[in-house]
């Protein structure tokens, strides 16, 4: 019996050996299969994991960036509006912020805090307090930016989480504490369509990311919680609150001192809200433009590896042609004057029957009415969903909540979408462009009143009757065929085209009707009957066909005597290019809208250079601008004076089509040459009126305008002088008959109406 004690004790012992060993191996097997779990996991065995070459250049879709002439930012084009930015271009406040609120130990772990996973599991898991915060660093947080999650189950979370875990140390491993912080920065979304501090710093305050001031740093980081709650513009309240927790938190962490929380505080949040969406921002129709234009460029040039280049991925840098500040000029003038304008068209066309629409059938409107609900986006949806055309119009006409736009900012209604179709068509349109015509370069370019909601680039893709914004090309090509001066006089009487049905163009008005008339004057009152006497006599229309080509028109026309009044329909880029060449003393200059291409690290990728050729004689050239000073010192463009108050010389030319269907100025600068159209959609939608509808009332104050605004900036003074004389000109500008006419008060009203 005595020996059944110890028996049992050793037999207890034994077991307990075993027990230990059982413990320590299964201890070792754990070990030992998370390091093969994690070893997996790093090589990318067991799904994705980025490769050390991937660490070293993370793919990341960069915006392509556009600057205007002297270096200011226009916009971007891509799918995210993202650029990078290296660290020291990074304001002390915009780190310092971000490392107080969001990581406050950054700098001393190694890509995973433990203290906070510790806190995570303590208060947050076990505790519940979903307040005490979260686990991830901000070498974690790029981890996720750069490599996002892909599974959305539970443990997908958790297997995602671990991926996350392992890739932040490798970029702990591969970048400095600094470059992890300009890394983070750059791939963050702030909302507004920003994304990356650069493009966050531009929307909402203007500025560069080195300029941020420690209250504005501190909005920005804000947003990084929940950018659409924390929105400074949506939601101003919410981000003040969270602006001044920020700032709470880096006077906790040291960087500032309870004086400067205080002060700081206090403030208001000051904004310069800039949005850089792709139909929001200066140069809309521009940038889709040049969007269209960079995505065939990108066929034909190749990266180092070999792939194509992607406007919307690889961050490209483009400097373009267009003056910043005359952009902001001709947008400003054509919204001012919109205003105007399309009440002046609400009110003309109120209570008329078929409005917009005048002079056409009610099945032809019916018709575009269908065409415009066939074009439209929720047309296609529903298309899609299978339905007929019959329940897709009952669907048109239900009234549904929408947001419309008016001259005042987009306006919440309720109307069916079919009544929206007719309530945008009544909006009078514009295009406009300026060129420089020394070097071709395109300063100004406004393709329409709002891109958001009417794409349509009248610009460069609208094809509209030029009326007598025509004329100057007769009387250049009959200058030049038959030598003739500003003050040679042709007889103000009908003209007869015999071998084109006996055609004989008709005056606007009796003024001076059967006189002898100086071009001069013909040309500054809008005369048909001289225009059509100088294409029949003094030159033909098949020069005046091979004169505006040599001057950079490309869409065809037929050689018809017509074409004298206008009768071809022409774009606006075309117009302002050709009006360009009489400025730059006869010598064309091809448009160009880009002066190079770069990298995204600034390595030049192409330069653009504009080319020319020799359209017209200098002399001819000058003498065509004296001719149309005329139109604006006491022609048809006479209000740019008496009005608007312009002092800079101008050269001029209004037009308008029949019915007032399209109304035309063009306003030339001896440092730019600029064509404005007005009209609605359709050549149906007009106004009834010719005092409303004519040139000189649609489209000249557009340019008076825009000009007010040019002159009026000092940086702008390169609008002075005069047109070059050429040197062996002998000419006498001096029409006596016509000076004496204007001394004496006998160029009437009735004179500078434009037809």
């Amino acid at each position: 019996m005595q020996n059944k004690k110890p028996l049992k004790k050793q037999q207890q012992n034994n077991d307990n050996k075993r027990y230990v060993r059982i413990m320590w191996v299964s201890y070792l097997c754990v070990l030992f299969l998370i390091a093969i779990f994690f070893t997996m996991l790093s090589f990318g065995w067991l799904g994705f994991m980025p490769t050390f070459e991937e660490l070293e250049n993370p793919k990341a879709n960069l915006a392509t960036e556009v600057y205007a002439d002297s270096g200011e930012l226009l916009g971007y084009i891509g799918i995210q509006n993202r650029s990078n930015v290296n660290y020291k271009d990074i304001s002390p406040n915009m780190i310092n912020a971000l490392i107080a609120t969001e990581d406050a130990r950054f700098r001393e772990h190694s890509g995973i805090d433990a203290r906070s996973l510790f806190r995570v599991l303590t208060k947050t898991i076990l505790g519940g307090h979903k307040s005490s915060g979260g686990g991830s660093t901000l070498t974690q947080q790029l981890a996720k930016n750069l490599f996002p999650r892909e599974k959305k189950s539970a443990v997908g979370t958790v297997y995602a989480k671990l991926k996350e875990w392992i890739v932040a140390i490798k970029l702990e491993r591969n970048y400095s504490k600094d470059e992890i912080l300009s890394m983070y920065l750059n791939t963050v979304d702030y909302g507004s369509n920003a994304f990356g501090i650069k493009a966050a710093s531009h929307t909402f305050f203007t500025k560069l990311p080195s300029e941020l001031e420690v209250e504005e740093a501190a909005v920005l980081v804000g947003l990084l919680k929940a950018p659409t709650t924390y929105n400074p513009v949506r939601n101003p309240e919410n981000a003040l609150k969270r602006r001044n927790t920020v700032l709470s938190q880096m006077e906790k962490y040291g960087y500032l001192t309870p004086e400067q929380l205080e002060a700081k505080s206090a403030q208001p949040i000051k904004l310069k809200y800039n949005p850089q969406a792709h139909d929001e921002g200066i140069a809309t129709y521009f940038r889709e433009m040049l969007r269209n234009y960079m995505k065939d460029w990108c066929k034909t040039h190749y990266k180092p590896n070999g792939d194509q280049y992607d406007v919307h991925k690889d961050g490209l840098r483009i400097y373009t042609t267009i003056n910043y500040q005359m952009q902001k000029n001709a947008e400003e003038a054509v919204k001012e004057h919109f205003k105007y304008l399309q009440n002046e068209f609400f009110k003309h066309t109120k209570g008329y029957r078929d409005a917009p629409f005048t002079g056409i059938s009610r099945a032809d409107i019916e018709k575009y009415y269908l065409q415009a609900m066939k074009n439209s986006d929720r047309y296609r949806d529903l298309k899609e969903e299978g339905l007929s055309d019959k329940e897709i119009k009952a669907n048109f006409e239900q009234k549904t909540k929408m947001r419309v736009f008016t001259w005042n900012g987009d306006k919440d209604t309720v109307m069916s979408p079919w009544d929206s179709l007719r309530y945008y068509k009544h909006f009078l349109n514009t295009g406009m462009v300026s060129i420089e015509p020394q070097t071709g370069h395109i300063k100004v370019y406004v393709g329409g009143i709002n891109y958001k909601h009417f794409k349509f680039d009248n610009a460069k893709l609208g094809r509209r009757q030029v009326g007598s914004t025509f004329k100057p090309y007769v009387y250049a090509a009959a200058m030049k065929d038959s030598d003739l001066s500003p003050c040679f006089e042709i007889s103000n009487t009908p003209v007869t085209f015999e071998d084109y049905d006996n055609w004989t163009p008709k005056n606007s008005n009796k003024a001076r009707e059967g006189e002898m008339v100086s071009l001069k004057w013909a040309l500054a009152n809008s005369v048909n009957f001289v225009s059509a006497a100088l294409i029949k006599d003094y030159t033909t229309p098949q020069s005046v066909v091979n004169l505006v080509k040599q001057m950079g028109i490309t869409t065809p026309m037929p050689a018809v005597p017509s074409i004298c009044l206008g009768t071809a329909d022409l774009s606006v880029m075309e117009m302002a290019e050709a009006m360009a060449t009489f400025a730059n003393k006869g010598v064309h200059k091809t448009p160009i809208f880009i002066t190079k291409i770069c990298d995204n690290k600034g390595m030049v990728l192409e330069v653009f250079n504009t080319k020319s050729n020799a359209a017209l004689d200098e002399e001819t050239a000058y003498l065509v601008l004296e001719l149309m000073k005329g139109v604006v010192d006491s022609g048809t463009g006479a209000r740019l004076r008496y009005k608007y108050g312009l002092r800079s010389t101008i050269a001029g030319k209004t037009g308008t089509t029949d019915n007032n269907s399209d109304g035309w100025f063009i306003g030339i600068n001896p440092k730019l040459a600029t064509a404005v159209w007005v009209g609605g959609e359709l050549r149906s939608i007009h106004f009834r009126s010719t005092a409303l509808g004519q040139g000189a009332s649609m489209a000249l104050p557009v340019y008076g305008l825009f000009m007010q605004k040019c002159e009026k900036n000092p940086k702008l003074n390169f609008y002075k002088g005069d047109f070059d004389r050429p040197p062996s000109l002998e000419i006498d500008m001096d029409c006596s008959n016509y000076v004496q006419e204007l001394q004496q008060g006998t160029v009437s009203d009735e004179y500078t109406k434009d037809w």
